[in-house]
């Protein structure tokens, strides 16, 4: 039996998805149909707003520069573009199509495509839930960091009175603030502590703000991402401006493109920058799918792939910039600092006490300032070990590499160089203003991407949008209360290392499956000729049915494997020694861990095996009822012929095609 291609602008309106759930054999009971008329954008700014929006988020900013640095800088940049064309852009492309073509999220689409395959849909919606639950707590992060910006001198520029600074002199002022005063973390996950009254408070404001501007779906939503999702461009802007003007700026950007990739490592490049690409974008969340579902039949969807991909990239490009523009500020300004201690240390030892003149250095030790960087360590490394004393080496690299990645970056070392700054409560409300606005973004798209599917799926949650939406948050918040405890930032690392990679992954690759070889790829070719008047290249056939398949493949079993080889870790905060240190999970935590990759994967063999099943069930009723009757003649003229047994084939639809 063929497959049925997919709707035409007619078919989807009205009555729409009661012709689906014919289609896949499914009676009016189940509950299922779209409301009667589907919302849509107001314009193609608020669409491209809420694509860009929801695509650029807090990992353009504090994950793709320490990415790009630690693979191999320019060389990565390079590769990142490559998978980006050949992986990313397609997928992209694909969700965007099918969204666009059924006009329903998630779960209908591939419910669309084959009842067997609408477990996919619910999965994308478990991931989104695990992702906002834990993305809503670095919101209250940047909330908290942003009421303690108004004041000067910022909190976290210096350690506390005498007497409670042991832990800040170990380590600075910054990580003290950050895990003290914000945190007040514990030694391990297994000390759960005490909740955070001012982290709670946050994050009940931060679902507050996000249930606001979900309140009448993308109508409401829409509207603050005209601010939302424009704002962190000019302060990113404002900040590179300001970051090429501080000495140090040109050391950090050089550094941080220049090409330091090995072959030996070019696998982990690979694997790294594929998992960039596949987040980045945010493919398989069902965002993109919901999103797209609003628009008009003959939306240029093909050009809207290109474009937001490389606003995003580009995006991450400026991103980097202005992080090793005032990253190198800070480190030079270390640096300095360490020349200098170490020189005064020479010139004291140099008077006190005879010293080979051989060793000593030819450059003007008594004008520290006036000394290059370079020249010092030069020295240090021909000479130092003859001195007597506790003379260091100051490498601009190693400092570079100091908490340069996810909340080390945005709450410690971007902090840091911010108190650097004249105005430096400033530039800290803006930076943390901004990280705010990224975040809500991409909230309105991950909570966009529950609510769509659902809504589609279930009548009666359509007709209670506003309360569902509210229902969500409320739960949210609940369930993120395990995040603001005192070990909740332990729970954040678990929740975005384990929560959604694997899952996603594995949804990515049923969605590419689906369309390429169980519906078609040359039908899917068809339906988005019929959709732009134009027919994409054929190409995409080949990147859809082996390149993009073979390249998700290729990542989940580099990401198995290193799942399963390696015993997971996190980074703790030690407080005797002021420092951070790897620790093994817990048992009980491994198995928190587990069932948070199961959950989000169990929808997917249950659907399927719940299609069978009714398929199964429908197959026995047919033939319960054919055999009640019999032919007495064929001359009897007949008001029900035999070929409505075909009929009934057909509302099998896709099921009859896998069968």
């Amino acid at each position: 039996m063929e497959k049925q291609p997919l709707p035409t602008e007619d078919d989807m309106t009205g009555a729409a998805v009661s012709e689906l759930n014919v289609q896949n054999g499914e009676e009016s009971q189940d509950g299922s149909s779209e409301p009667p008329a589907r919302a849509g954008w107001n314009s193609k700014i608020e669409y491209f707003l809420a694509q860009v929006g929801f695509s650029v988020g807090l990992g353009n900013v504090w994950r793709f520069p320490y990415l790009c640095h630690q693979n191999g800088g320019g060389a990565f940049l390079l590769i990142y573009v490559v998978l980006m064309l050949v992986v990313g852009i397609p997928l992209f492309f694909l969700e965007l199509a099918a969204g666009q073509a059924i006009r329903q999220g998630s779960i209908g689409v591939w419910r669309y495509i084959s009842p067997r395959l609408a477990g996919i849909g619910y999965s994308s919606c478990v991931v989104c839930f695990f992702v906002a639950l834990y993305y809503n707590v670095i919101l209250a992060w940047s909330l908290f960091y942003l009421g303690n910006s108004f004041q000067y001198p910022l909190p976290w520029e210096q350690c506390p009175a005498p007497g409670n600074a042991t832990e800040c002199e170990k380590s600075s002022p910054t990580s003290y603030f950050w895990y003290r005063k914000a945190l007040d973390i514990t030694d391990s996950i297994n000390d759960t502590g005490t909740f955070n009254p001012y982290i709670t408070c946050c994050l009940l404001a931060a679902w507050t703000i996000v249930c606001l501007g979900m309140f009448k779906g993308i109508k409401t939503s829409v509207k603050v991402m005209y601010f939302s999702s424009i704002f962190p461009y000019v302060v990113l802007f404002c900040f590179l401006v300001r970051g090429l003007l501080l000495d140090g700026a040109l050391e950090g950007i050089s550094y941080m493109f220049y090409p330091k990739i090995k072959m030996e490592g070019l696998v982990q490049v690979l694997r790294q920058a594929a998992t960039q690409v596949f987040f980045a974008l945010g493919l398989g969340f069902g965002s993109i799918i919901a999103y797209s579902s609003y628009n008009p039949r003959n939306n240029n969807c093909h050009r809207d792939a290109f474009t937001v991909s490389f606003i995003n990239f580009l995006t991450s490009v400026l991103a980097t910039l202005v992080v090793f523009a005032v990253l190198g500020f800070r480190a030079k300004r270390k640096v300095m600092d360490c020349v200098s201690s170490n020189l005064k240390d020479l010139s004291e030892m140099i008077r006190s006490s005879p010293i080979d003149a051989t060793w000593i250095p030819t450059f003007d030790y008594t004008n520290p300032s006036s000394v290059d960087i370079a020249d010092y360590r030069a020295w240090f490394k021909g000479n130092g070990h003859h001195i007597p004393g506790n003379l260091t080496d100051c490498d601009l690299e190693k400092e570079m590499q100091k908490g340069v990645e996810g909340t080390g970056l945005a709450f410690i070392a971007f902090t840091e160089a911010m108190a650097l700054l004249p105005g430096s409560p400033f530039w800290s409300a803006l930076f943390f203003l901004m990280l705010l606005n990224l975040g809500l973004s991409t909230m309105f798209g991950t909570l966009e991407g529950i609510l769509a599917p659902l809504t589609d799926r279930f009548k009666t949650l359509a007709n209670n949008k506003t309360k569902l939406t509210i229902f969500l948050c409320v739960i949210g918040f609940v369930i993120g209360l395990l995040f603001t405890q005192n070990c909740g930032n332990y729970f954040v690392t678990m929740f975005d290392d384990y929560s959604a990679t694997l899952p996603l992954i594995i949804v990515v690759v049923f969605e590419t499956f689906s369309v390429a070889w169980l519906y078609g790829a040359d039908r899917f070719l068809d339906d988005i000729e019929s959709m732009l008047g134009w027919r994409p290249h054929v190409i995409y056939k080949y990147l859809w049915k082996y390149i993009c398949l073979l390249a998700m493949l290729g990542l989940l079993g580099a990401t198995g494997i290193r799942m399963f080889i390696q015993r997971p870790t996190y980074m703790a905060w030690n407080q005797e020694l002021a420092s951070e240190e790897p620790l093994e999970y817990p048992g009980w935590a491994l198995t928190v861990l587990s069932l948070l990759i199961v959950f989000a994967m169990m929808p997917v063999p249950v659907g399927l095996v719940h299609a069978l099943l009714k398929e199964r069930s429908r197959r026995l009723s047919r033939d319960t009822e054919a055999g009640q009757y019999s032919i007495v003649s064929t001359d009897d003229k007949c008001d029900t012929p035999m070929t409505d047994m075909t009929e009934l084939d057909q509302r099998d639809g896709s099921s009859a095609s896998l069968t």
